[in-house]
């Protein structure tokens, strides 16, 4: 008689960090429906993009999700990013994950990401990273806002990922598309506000 093999609830995923203080540091993903973090290779890219800039950087991990994007700008050298996620689970996840790090200069902001940028928030990031669940149809909502109450310093850099099928967002007067590619499903692009 075979022997039964014992079913275990599949464990969630794991998230590599790409570079930087943190290279191949493997952290904890929350089974979260609809989460997916940006692939490594749209990262890798990215980073690439903003490699000039990235060095004390003050971030904004708009839905954050796993904290992918904010958690590898911090590896490679940015000075502080603030986490906005408004799942309770990814939330607390995002938070060991920046214990395990030890990563200064991190907050996570459990709230929605509109009601954290109607706030009472007068920060002024200089990267910020804007990757909305894609049904959500919020880029253009959430870039408007982002230029409306001051939020970006001088020569700003917002980093846009969406789905591919999508049309290219109505950005804010004054903002230019610097780079934009795709890959698989996905569009990507940064943005400078000129100023």
């Amino acid at each position: 008689m075979a022997k039964r093999q014992k079913t275990s609830k599949a464990r969630p995923g794991r998230l590599r960090i790409v570079a930087g203080n943190w290279r191949s540091r493997l952290l904890d993903i929350a089974d979260v429906a609809g989460l997916r973090p940006t692939s490594a290779r749209i990262r890798e890219t990215l980073f690439n993009w903003l490699e000039p800039r990235i060095h004390g950087a003050h971030c904004l991990d708009l839905f954050a999700g796993t904290g992918a994007l904010g958690l590898e700008a911090l590896s490679r050298g940015a000075g502080s990013a603030v986490f906005v996620e408004k799942s309770m689970r990814a939330a607390s996840t995002l938070n060991a994950n920046i214990r395990t790090l030890g990563a200064a200069g991190a907050v996570v902001r459990h709230t929605d990401a509109l009601n954290y940028l109607r706030g009472d928030n007068t920060e002024q990031f200089d990267l910020v990273f804007l990757d909305p669940p894609f049904a959500a149809g919020m880029i253009e909502e959430v870039c408007s806002l982002l230029a409306e109450r001051k939020l970006l310093t001088k020569d700003a850099c917002i980093y846009i990922e969406q789905e591919r099928s999508r049309a290219e967002p109505d950005l804010p007067e004054g903002w230019e598309v610097l780079k934009n590619k795709t890959a698989g499903s996905v569009r990507y692009m940064l943005v400078r506000q000129r100023t």
